[in-house]
């Protein structure tokens, strides 16, 4: 195997990592919030639902028309 494949196969098990990491502190960061009462899970489902089917145009149109109220 070729150093340059060993440095590849590292680098994404250190994304791997990360990303689990990264999961992780939302998970606990979702359940905190839910356990003080901020949100519920069904809103935060529904939350979740509506930023996946929405486009990115939507996204950014939407933030603006809320930072303008």
């Amino acid at each position: 195997m070729q150093l340059n494949s060993i440095n590849v196969i590292g680098q994404i098990a250190d994304l791997k990592d990360t990303d689990y990491k990264n999961t992780l502190a939302i998970t606990v960061l979702i359940d905190l919030l839910i356990d003080k009462k901020i949100f519920t899970r069904e809103e935060f489902a529904r939350k979740a639902r509506e930023l996946d089917t929405a486009t990115l145009s939507e996204l950014v149109t939407n933030r603006r028309l809320e930072l303008l109220s």
